[in-house]
């Protein structure tokens, strides 16, 4: 069974500017009776001890899905007690216009459509292995092709993250091995050949000795951070600017009992959102400071504490400021695998539900909630947010919630002028976080109805 280190953001409304990642376990939900349920959450996709043995099973598992999830439906049929329109999309709600400002970075997000996560590949860490470009394989159990990418493009999607954990690949002075930042470059290179965005991080360098967002770890942290993106920059600097630069990923306090819960009001609250302002300052001026190429204008996105969009919501969390020779050029990014039950809960879980309708209104209100906030605060004032990372993992058969919750859950960003990135970590099998919908092995999207429901949405108006 791989650990499971999940923040699950509550947004319960009484808890002003309390409400925070909860470190919640496969064993059950932690919340009190009537509290309300987490409603974003954010994990990381898997432990160090299982990833080689997990990503052997499922790449070498044959069987195939149920018939239902591959099946193509003609428009007479229904799914979840939702009607489908003649081309298979489900219909959510007609809601009120809300103003989009207009500006370049509102009209650049919008542009980057749907996004999808390369997962569980670069990003792969402490895997022990002795050649470090077997890193790439040792999570996902494939490693990635030009043919990939290109099916990638070619379903729909516009934008790709591309998670990349560096500190399995420095020297003793965080210098970037050759071999690895080439290899990087390489799918980067692939990606934009297609004409996709691509996001570009730091990502599983969260630990102590590289990046630990705590006063105690600071200095180390700062220099570590300057040091990757310096060399980042510098490698990339001619690329234009559909290239984004994430400055962290998921930035926490690991191994404590605040991992994915901060009382921004505490002591140890208020250092870990400013820890994670100074590295956010530190990245940015990494990167402007290069002064070659598109590094001046490129846009940046950065998150609040362990990425979480109760946290980016936080009276503490400030943008970095910004030498860019351009204005307004950082995006807003969070983490939200919302409703918690539904997105991401393991079936294990006394409070998992494969249940999610858009007719009956099961999920919708903590997509609304917190993608609401995140307007009032960020994008009706201008400034462009970024869901890094959302989805909702397979159980139980349970593909038609899936598919509702995908429709709903991006025509709903896309409403509030928000590009979502779903994430993938190619697995399939057991009773893991299975998030797959592309498998990488057969090169084939294994889940096109999700999908579908996706890009249909994020292309809408």
């Amino acid at each position: 069974m791989r650990a499971k280190r999940i923040c699950a953001v509550l947004l319960a409304a009484a808890a002003v500017c309390m409400a925070g990642c909860a470190s919640v376990k496969e064993a059950g939900n932690t919340n009190a009776p009537g509290q309300e349920a987490p409603s974003a959450v954010s994990k990381d996709a898997v432990s160090d001890e299982q990833a080689g043995a997990d990503a052997q099973e499922r790449e070498t598992q044959t069987e195939q899905p149920p018939e239902t999830e591959t099946a193509v439906l003609d428009g007479s049929q229904e799914t979840g007690g939702e009607e489908m329109t003649g081309n298979g999309i489900i219909e959510v709600p007609e809601w009120n216009a809300v103003e989009i400002p207009e500006n370049d970075a509102l009209e650049f997000v919008a542009a980057m459509q749907l996004g999808w996560n390369l997962g569980n590949t670069f990003d792969a860490s402490n895997c022990g292995v002795q050649d470090e470009l077997a890193y790439e394989s040792a999570w996902c159990g494939v490693v990635t092709t030009r043919e990939m990418i290109h099916t990638i493009a070619a379903s729909g999607f516009k934008t790709i993250r591309i998670p990349v954990s560096w500190h399995n690949h420095v020297d003793e002075n965080n210098n970037i091995s050759e071999a690895w930042l080439a290899r990087v470059q390489e799918v980067v290179d692939w990606a934009l050949e297609e004409d996709l965005y691509v996001i570009l991080n730091i990502h599983h360098d969260n630990e102590k000795g590289f990046m630990y967002p705590s006063y105690e770890e600071l200095d180390r942290s700062k220099a570590y951070v300057r040091k990757i993106w310096e060399q980042v920059a510098a490698r990339f600097a001619d690329y234009d600017e559909r290239l984004i630069f994430e400055t962290l990923n998921e930035p926490r306090q690991t191994e404590t009992d605040h991992e994915w819960w901060i009382d921004v009001r505490s002591d140890i609250g208020k250092e870990c959102i400013d820890s994670v302002n100074q590295l956010n300052q530190t990245a940015v001026d990494a990167i402007r400071e290069n002064g070659q190429g598109y590094n001046t204008t490129r846009y940046i996105m950065v998150p609040g504490y362990c990425a979480s969009p109760d946290f980016a919501l936080a009276d503490g969390f400030v943008l970095p400021e910004d030498k860019a020779a351009a204005e307004n050029r950082l995006l807003v990014s969070v983490h939200a695998y919302t409703p918690y039950n539904f997105a991401l809960a393991a079936e294990s879980d006394q409070n998992s539900t494969e249940v999610f309708s858009i007719a009956n209104k099961k999920g919708t209100a903590d997509i609304d909630m917190f993608m609401k906030k995140l307007y009032d605060k960020f994008i009706s004032k201008g400034t462009a947010v970024v869901i890094g990372e959302f989805g909702a993992r397979s159980k139980n058969n349970n593909l038609e919630a899936r598919k509702e919750f995908s429709a709903y859950y991006v025509a709903r960003a896309r409403y509030y002028g928000i590009t979502a990135c779903v994430w993938d970590n190619n697995a399939f099998g057991g009773d893991g976080e299975n998030f797959g919908l592309f498998r990488r092995v057969k090169n084939q999207i294994l889940f096109p109805e999700i999908v579908e429901q996706m890009v249909h949405y994020s292309k809408a108006e």
